[in-house]
């Protein structure tokens, strides 16, 4: 272990609108001195009684409160010699609280508390990575829809306190029927990470953050073939996945059924995104002995928007497989006058290299009412990229590009684009 880093931050902020007394010239200690000094006690009520707040009617500025929590760690690990591996995790949560007073007789009354926010943390999506996911078939949403019966039964013998309840005309408790919100979050983080339904959590926010990663491994470079051959030799595989909230809010509505039959939500969530990314899957990189270089990597990436306002889950999927070619031409010597030196001679290395892409990306929605995925859109795009630099001097470089990209759409009511960009430029460096 080479390096742990722990950060973790908190920002509160309270607004309490309506407050009666001058802060005078050298401030004040009320409502209380630790409030003066950043202090978040609760200090309505005290105000209130106090008589510090205003009674006017009319008054309809809201009280606000904000929390704003981040925890991040990395670590670097290095097992053994020429392989390093960089460990990273973090926890976003931004939390508003806000209401309507009213002040009758010294006593603060509460109107409307509403609290509001959003949420983002690192987890781990690999066990669903490879799973079949095509237009006509995904594994991880039928473990979608199968988990729902599950954590609705789980649920409801939470709700009720026994495993005897009332069912639906589905077979779902009364309360937890297939689309309630409570049923399908858990349902759904289950199914695209792997776990058991028995066991997810059934709660929103998760508290700790799961490690994604970086490895690259440099020790094949310790055997004669490749000390031979290489000058250097690499590989090198990335991960990263996230669940993030967009937006949650309270829900005023809390008691009793909604039309769906479904008990209502505290918290009321539009959508859910689960994203990953391999960068790279895996890439190798290496250096020949003639100074040509080449580099090959492939990287996949997912994401998974999960909308309770309409049950349609939408994956956005892609493959990248890309081929770097390089290629120094030492001591290319030219004569003119941008050369520094008395002679007028430039004597440098040109430097080629050339990047061949493929990307192929397609969108798919997935409807969880009935058997039905729509190829909604996507693209195959190949690119080329040539950039070619030469330094006439210390200061001053000259580069060549050319750039020819060519796009076709998956579906056929869109047509394919081809973008070519190509010219020279000359960058001057006034610094030493």
């Amino acid at each position: 272990m080479k390096n742990i880093q722990v950060n973790y931050t908190e920002t509160n902020g309270t607004v309490l609108p309506g407050y009666l007394p001058g802060l005078g010239f050298f401030g004040s200690s009320r409502p209380t001195l630790g409030f003066v000094l950043g202090g978040q006690s609760d200090v309505r009520y005290e105000a209130a009684r106090n008589g510090w707040l205003t009674d006017f009617p009319e008054f309809n500025q809201n009280f606000t409160q904000i929390k704003n929590t981040q925890l991040n760690f990395t670590a670097q690990v290095e097992p053994f010699p020429d392989l390093k591996i960089d460990i990273t995790g973090e926890r976003m949560l931004s939390e508003n609280f806000s209401e309507q007073y009213d002040v009758t007789g010294g006593q603060y009354n509460s109107r409307s508390p509403y609290e509001f926010g959003n949420y983002n943390i690192s987890t781990i999506l690999i066990k669903t990575a490879f799973s079949q996911s095509d237009q006509n078939f995904s594994e991880p949403f039928e473990a979608f829809r199968d988990n729902r019966i599950i954590i609705a039964n789980r649920l409801a013998q939470n709700y009720y306190g026994t495993s005897s309840f009332p069912v639906d005309a589905e077979g779902y408790p009364v309360g937890f029927g297939k689309n309630s919100q409570q049923v399908l979050l858990p349902s759904f983080i289950a199914a695209y990470t792997g776990s058991d339904a028995q066991n997810v959590s059934t709660g929103i926010f998760k508290n700790i953050p799961l490690p994604n990663w970086n490895i690259k491994y440099t020790g094949l470079m310790r055997y004669k073939w490749f000390k031979d051959k290489f000058k250097r030799f690499s590989l090198q595989h990335g991960y990263r996945a996230s669940y993030n909230i967009n937006a949650f809010r309270s829900n005023l509505n809390n008691t009793g059924l909604d039309a769906n039959g479904n008990f209502f939500a505290n918290t009321i969530i539009s959508n859910v995104n689960l994203s990953e990314q391999f960068n790279p899957l895996v890439r190798v990189d290496f250096e020949m002995k003639n100074s040509i270089n080449i580099r090959a990597e492939v990287k996949k990436d997912r994401t998974l928007n999960m909308s309770f306002d309409n049950n349609l889950l939408t994956e956005v999927s892609g493959n990248d497989y890309t081929i770097g070619l390089g290629y120094r031409i030492k001591d290319v010597t030219i004569n003119s006058s941008l050369a520094d030196n008395p002679t007028g001679v430039i004597k440098s290395d040109i430097n080629i290299k050339a990047d061949f892409t493929l990307r192929k990306n397609n969108t798919i929605v997935r409807y969880l009412d009935y058997n039905n995925n729509e190829l909604a859109g996507g693209q195959d795009l190949w690119s080329i990229r040539l950039t070619a630099d030469y330094s006439f001097s210390r200061n001053l470089t000259a580069i060549f590009f050319y750039d020819h990209q060519f796009s076709q759409a998956v579906i056929s009511t869109a047509f394919p684009i081809t973008n070519i960009r190509g010219g020279f430029t000359l960058r001057y460096n006034f610094g030493n």
